[in-house]
């Protein structure tokens, strides 16, 4: 069997579609088509079956998709750490990181990785978990640093450090003159915040609604994390952000955290990679340096 027939079942498997998989492999339709049967009477099971315009896995057709993907990683793999030995902290690190981490937990570290080991690269895709996690099944990235969800078999998973998301407001905002601010007070003032399904959003919505009072009414609602703290200063709104946000200098207003039992979201910031796959010493040496500025503020 030729390795080059299970990339190119990959690609076909992905696109669902042979003129779609002919040209990003800029092959002939009849070319794949050939690659197909190849493997089909290899396996003696039929791998796709036709539906509408395009095409779709059997049964058969999945579980070789995941023994090509395994096998793709294996063979990666081994030239990478074949590649490695002798070379010490170099190569590239595939780096998938949440916003927060990206900006609070990335720059030292990758200044420090980069101190100790100049020839190293880090290719970096910033962006939510459910965008992220896709990328790392497929090979795309080495490692995901984000937030701690549902174990996944195959997949390895480090704590890195717990974060506090807290309601915030700018500095001066009139909720700091109040001697005891209550839940019902933040519900008759509007908000800066995700999208509903966000779990950040989700989880202080279901804090609103355990209380029995209305959800916050959001004016601006943003995909953008980091956009929050400046919507903040600029609006006044209220906001559901990281405690990073608070430090001093982090962000170009001034903001305080708006303190109030039973509004603090606990959650974990995580390191995750393909438990078989290879990780480098360069992506070993990224995680314990992510580990050691992980040292995220505890609540005053």
């Amino acid at each position: 069997m030729d390795l080059r027939d299970l990339r190119y079942f990959e690609v076909i498997a992905e696109l669902e579609h042979m003129g779609r998989a002919a040209e990003r492999l800029h092959k002939t339709q009849p070319a794949l088509t050939s690659c197909v049967r190849r493997l089909e009477e290899a396996y003696g099971a039929t791998l796709f079956e036709k539906t509408g315009r395009g095409i779709r896995l059997t049964t058969a057709g999945r579980a070789l998709l995941r023994w090509a993907q395994r096998t793709r990683f294996d063979i990666e793999s081994a030239r990478r750490e074949i590649g490695d030995i002798g070379q010490g902290l170099s190569g590239q690190v595939k780096l998938g990181i949440v916003p927060t981490a990206a900006q609070f937990l990335l720059p030292p570290a990758a200044r420090d990785l980069l101190k100790e080991a100049p020839g190293v690269t880090v290719r970096t895709t910033v962006a939510l978990g459910d965008v992220l996690a896709p990328l790392l099944r497929s090979g795309d990235i080495d490692l995901l640093v984000g937030t701690e969800g549902p174990s996944e078999p195959g997949f390895t998973t480090r704590l890195l450090a717990e974060d506090q998301i807290v309601v915030a407001a700018i500095a001066n905002h009139e909720l700091f003159s109040k001697t005891k601010v209550t839940l019902r007070d933040l519900a008759s003032y509007k908000w800066v915040l995700q999208p509903q399904g966000a779990p950040i959003r989700d989880w202080l919505d279901q804090t609103f609604d355990r209380h029995h009072l209305p959800r916050p009414v959001v004016q601006v609602e943003s995909t953008m994390l980091l956009m929050l703290p400046a919507l903040i200063g600029e609006t006044g709104l209220l906001s559901f952000i990281s405690r990073l946000h608070l430090q001093e200098g982090s962000s170009g207003a001034r903001l305080r955290e708006v303190k109030l039992r039973g509004t603090t979201m606990r959650r974990r910031m995580v390191v995750t990679f393909r438990e078989s796959g290879y990780v480098s010493p360069a992506a070993q040496r990224l995680i314990a340096l992510l580990a050691r500025h992980a040292r995220l503020p505890a609540a005053e």
